[in-house]
């Protein structure tokens, strides 16, 4: 009998080719291979490489290649079943047992890939064949390129293919019903393309095998815009994810992995080379695909549109995710601007300028506190109370142990900083104090500002002029989240400012209210208002006059980066005259007189 392919292809992804390898011969990693002495020969030069990402091994003194199981085969003379077992152990996984419907559900799956592949091949060629205006008019609008098109195979299925028949030529209709493409009209009493006049997007399994479908349709409709293949014997939506296929070769390059909610999300990202992305088929993320992404990343960054239901998207994302937080593993939520989805921002604003933005992504914990404390009352102690219950309660819904007893400390330690007559814990900052009198005032800020570094009142000027002008902000998003600050409770607390300025509940406002905020972030805002310079100059401005002074700010903050590396470097060359240390030095004097 044959072990199912799926079986095999599992063996595979949970075992590297240098790990199956480097237990018989010794490997040296050189750029994205590994090379060593070739076991098929004897050499003195090494010949013998392995590649992870492309899963085999390639020796080029006796020509011998394959995979992990030709490995084991060639080496220890074993038959394919013998290799099998012992990978299967390696990997951590039961030894599969055959029984008689396994060669059955084999032919099955065989027939089932065979008609969805046939389908997708056909609805491809329609589309690049130019002949149909209408998707390609969509395509072009949403930018997307001919190169991407045929990457992700996707395709056109018209109102009256007449497919059906092609397919009925090779498999009986009990088979075509099965794939979930074409179901039964009573009315009519024949077979329907569930997809017509639609675009059509292929869903592949790990080892890309079509397996699914996706469909947009193309004209105004009182339809569903988009509708996916029905769950079948072989596809179960909430255990797959659009593009895993693709994204798990990148998971060499980086631990991250972005999770968006369209095909066009997924399409558009990859036309400007972001490989690590996926999207939900249409579902609530779930346990099944969470343990899916972390088989190759640690950490998801839940990428939702910048609307209303995005956020709520988000939330129910969040309470889902957090009992399976591990120590090791990690998520992330992003929230995009208002009425922005991923494809449309990296089409407005570019790659470089999407990526700096996703260094605004909050942790897990963090976000669930900000969405649940916006509706908390401060001044209810019924309304705290219900808070702390609520917060306590999903920490104990947190299977890892350990990690449950740490984030609930985290979480009780932030509800305790809530009351200002608790002790509000040291930062860098210096502690807040309250005014007795205006010449007490006056001596205070001075010793204050003394207590600040250069950049710290230069970032304070920054946050102060976001602070007091959200409506020009709110549409030059990208200016903040693209800063870095030099305190970590600062950029906490512009993470914090980036989600006020994209919450519909404060959109109309022009600057922020103290109440809006809790106690925390409360003496920050005081901090920035008594110590920011800006504030005396920035009154009565219009938007390109305050744009252009928050610029001035940011390049003066640059300039005291500048001065600093400068008096690093000429202490280095004072001690020792090293003339690439002298060339770097002239090179940044010169930045400074650029500047």
């Amino acid at each position: 009998m044959k072990y199912p392919k799926e079986y095999i292809d599992e063996i595979k992804l949970r075992l590297k080719v240098s790990q199956v390898v480097g237990k018989s011969i010794k490997l040296k990693k050189r750029g994205k291979e590994f090379i060593g002495l070739s076991p098929f020969s004897n050499e003195k030069t090494p010949s013998f490489t392995v590649n992870d990402e492309k899963g085999f091994y390639h020796c080029f003194s006796s020509g011998e290649h394959g995979n992990i199981f030709d490995f084991l085969m060639k080496i220890r003379n074993y038959k394919f079943g013998e290799a099998v077992k012992t990978l299967a152990a390696d990997a951590g996984m039961q030894q599969y047992r055959f029984n008689k419907q396994d060669d059955e559900r084999q032919k099955r799956w065989k027939i089932y890939n065979s008609i969805l592949e046939k389908y997708a091949n056909f609805c491809h060629e329609e589309l690049i064949s130019g002949k149909h205006s209408e998707p390609l008019e969509y395509l072009n609008k949403r930018k997307t390129t001919r190169k991407e098109i045929i990457f992700f195979k996707v395709g056109f299925s018209t109102k009256d293919n007449n497919f059906y028949a092609k397919l009925r030529e090779e498999f009986d209709e009990k088979q075509i019903a099965s794939s979930g493409i074409y179901y039964f009209d009573e009315q009519r009493k024949k077979y329907v393309d569930r997809f017509r006049n639609r675009i059509i997007f292929p869903v592949k399994s790990l080892n890309g095998s079509i397996f699914a479908l996706g469909g947009r349709i193309v004209s105004k409709t009182t339809f569903a815009k988009y509708i996916n293949s029905p769950e079948t014997e072989f596809y179960k939506k909430g255990n797959n994810l659009y593009n895993i296929n693709n994204a798990k070769e990148f998971r060499s390059k980086s631990d991250e992995i972005f999770v968006v909610e369209g095909y066009m999300d997924v399409i558009n990202l990859h036309k400007f080379g972001i490989q690590n992305v996926v999207a939900n088929l249409g579902t609530a993320v779930t346990e099944k695909q969470i343990d899916l992404i972390w088989r190759f990343f640690k950490k998801l960054i839940i990428c939702l549109d910048g609307d209303s239901s995005g956020q709520k998207a988000a939330l129910r994302a969040a309470e889902r995710l957090f009992p399976l937080m591990k120590s090791d593993f990690n998520v992330y939520f992003l929230m995009l601007p208002e009425n922005l989805d991923p494809d449309s921002y990296i089409n407005q604003k570019g790659k470089e300028t999407f990526l700096k933005f996703t260094e605004s992504k909050i942790e897990i914990q963090n976000f669930i506190w900000d969405t649940y404390y916006e509706d908390v009352n401060r001044n209810d102690p019924h309304s705290l109370s219900l808070f702390e219950k609520r917060i306590s309660n999903l920490c104990k819904e947190i299977k890892d142990k350990t990690l449950n007893k740490y984030f609930l400390d985290y979480f009780m330690r932030r509800i305790n900083e809530l009351t200002p007559n608790l002790n509000f814990k040291k930062y860098n900052f210096s502690k807040f104090k309250k005014i007795s009198n205006p010449l007490q005032e006056t001596k205070d800020i001075y010793k204050q500002k003394n207590k600040f570094k250069e950049e710290e009142l230069k970032e304070f000027s920054i946050l102060f002029l976001v602070m007091n002008n959200l409506d020009i902000f709110r549409k030059k998003i990208e200016l903040i989240s693209e800063i870095d600050l030099s305190n970590d409770l600062m950029m906490e607390f512009k993470q914090k400012l980036v989600k006020y300025l994209m919450s519909e509940k404060f959109f109309d406002r022009k600057k922020i209210k103290l109440e809006d905020f809790d106690e925390k972030y409360r003496k920050i805002i005081n901090l920035i208002n008594m110590n920011a310079s800006v504030k005396i100059i920035s009154k009565n401005r219009n938007e390109g006059e305050i744009i252009s002074i928050f610029n001035e700010i940011i390049d003066e903050i640059k300039k005291v980066d500048l001065r600093k590396k400068i008096e690093s470097l000429e202490d280095k060359v004072s001690l020792n005259l090293d003339e690439k240390l002298y060339s770097e030095l002239l090179s940044l004097r010169n930045q400074l007189k650029g500047g």
